[in-house]
C-alpha cells in the first residue's frame, strides 16, 4: 500500500499534492473491495473491484514517488540524515500496525492450531518485526494485508542509498532508467511464468504455491516499483509541465488504468501484480502533481481525509470485516439489510477515527520520546 505522506512538520520546502492523497482513498477503498466483494453488488463495475489488488503496486511505486518529492532537496543541499527518516517512518508506521495485529487475535490464536509450533512462533516474532515477508510461507501471517509492510521496510532501509544516487539530469536517460526498472520488476513474474518451478498452470488470484508467494509477496520483486517512484519524481522535476499538459496526463493515465482493470482478467494475473501497468500509474501521478480540475475533484476534503487515513483503512479492513460480521454487531444494530454497503461505511469510518484519534496523537507522542538524530 502508498504508505509514504508528506508531513509538514518535516518538510515544508515543496507544496502538498492533495491530490494524490484522494486518489489513495479511491486506491485503498478498492483493495477493500477486493478483499470483500460480489459481482452482484458491483454489477459491470465489477471487473473494476476483481483487478483491485493493483492497488498494493500503486502504493509502492506512489511510496517512492513522495518520499523522494519531499526529501530530495533536503538531500541535494546534505540535511538528509537517514538515522531521523527511519525515526519518522517508524513513529508513522508501528502503531498502527500493532493496532492492526490487537484486533487480529482472534486469527492469531487460529493460526496456532493450524501451524506447526515452529512455524507459529517464527511467524508471530517476524510479524511483531515487519518481517514475514521475506517468509513466504509465513508473509500473510496473523494479519494477512501487512505482508506489504516488509516490503516497505525494506524500502525504507535502502532509500537513503536510492536517493543519494547521481540520478542523470536528461530527460531521455531518465525515460531509460524508468523502463529498465519496469522491465527489472516483471523478471520475476516472467520467469516464474516461463518455468513454473510449482508446476501450476494457468495462475489466477486464488493460486497458492511456495515459489508464487515468493514472487507475490516478498520484497525484492517489488524493489523495482519503489525505485520508479524515485526516478518519477526526478523525471517529475525535470519536465517542469504546465498545468494543461498535465491535465491531459490524469485524464490519460486514469482512463487507462481503469480501462486496463475493466479487462484485466484478459491480462496474465502475476504480471499485473508485479507492475504491469506502473507505467500508467506514472502518468497519472504526473499529471496530478499540477492543478486542474480533476486535481481539484480528488482534492475535496473527503477525499483527502479518507486518504490519509488510507494506511488504517488498508491494515486494519481485513479483520475489522470479519470482527463486524462475527459479532453479530449488524443484526444487533438492525443494518443487516443493508450490508455490504454498511459495513464498508463503518471501514471508512473507522479508519478515519483512528487516524484521528490514534495514529497522529502516537506519531506525536513517539516523536517526543524518542531523540532526533544530531
Amino acid at each position: 500500500m502508498a504508505l509514504a505522506t508528506t508531513e509538514p512538520t518535516v518538510l515544508t520546502r515543496r507544496p502538498v499534492l492533495p491530490a494524490l492523497t484522494g486518489l489513495r482513498a479511491f486506491t485503498a477503498t478498492n483493495i477493500v473491495f477486493f478483499h470483500f466483494w460480489n459481482p452482484e453488488w458491483f454489477g459491470p463495475l465489477a471487473p473494476l473491484m476483481d483487478n483491485g489488488y493493483v492497488g498494493v503496486n500503486f502504493f509502492f511505486l506512489l511510496s517512492g514517488f513522495i518520499l523522494a518529492y519531499n526529501y530530495s532537496d533536503r538531500q541535494a543541499n546534505g540535511k538528509f540524515k537517514p538515522k531521523n527518516f527511519w525515526r519518522l517512518r517508524v513513529t508513522r508506521l508501528y502503531p498502527i500496525y500493532l493496532l492492526g495485529l490487537l484486533i487480529s487475535i482472534p486469527i492469531l490464536l487460529l493460526e496456532w492450531k493450524v501451524r506447526s509450533h515452529p512455524d507459529f512462533f517464527w511467524g508471530t516474532g517476524l510479524t511483531m518485526l515487519m518481517q514475514q515477508g521475506w517468509s513466504p510461507q509465513l508473509a500473510t501471517f496473523w494479519n494477512t494485508p501487512a505482508w506489504t509492510l516488509s516490503c516497505e521496510v525494506t524500502f525504507y532501509l535502502m532509500f537513503p542509498l536510492l536517493l543519494g544516487v547521481r540520478w542523470p539530469r536528461s530527460t531521455g536517460k531518465l525515460l531509460l532508467i524508468l523502463a529498465g526498472l519496469w522491465i527489472a520488476s516483471l523478471i520475476a513474474p516472467s520467469a516464474y511464468m516461463w518455468l513454473r518451478p510449482d508446476g501450476m498452470a494457468p495462475i489466477n488470484r486464488m493460486s497458492n504455491s511456495y515459489w508464487l508467494r515468493a514472487v507475490k509477496l516478498t520484497p525484492l520483486p517489488h524493489l523495482p516499483t519503489f525505485t520508479f517512484g524515485i526516478v518519477l519524481s526526478r523525471l517529475n522535476d525535470r519536465l517542469q509541465l504546465s498545468d494543461r499538459a498535465r491535465f491531459w496526463c490524469a485524464l490519460l493515465g486514469i482512463s487507462a488504468i481503469t480501462a486496463v482493470l475493466m479487462q484485466g482478467a484478459k491480462a496474465p494475473f502475476l504480471l499485473m501484480h508485479n507492475g504491469l501497468i506502473s507505467p500508467l500509474f506514472a502518468i497519472a501521478i504526473l499529471g496530478l502533481a499540477g492543478r486542474h480540475w480533476i486535481t481539484g475533484f480528488l482534492s475535496l476534503p473527503i477525499f483527502v481525509a479518507i486518504g490519509e487515513a488510507s494506511y488504517c483503512l488498508y491494515i486494519l479492513h481485513f479483520n475489522l470485516w470479519r470482527w463486524i460480521h462475527v459479532s453479530g454487531l449488524l443484526q444487533t444494530l438492525h443494518l443487516a439489510q443493508y450490508d455490504p454497503w454498511i459495513s464498508y461505511f463503518m471501514l471508512e469510518v473507522a479508519a478515519f477515527l483512528t487516524y484521528r484519534l490514534i495514529e497522529n496523537p502516537s506519531r506525536k507522542w513517539l516523536l517526543r520520546v524518542l531523540p532526533a538524530a544530531g
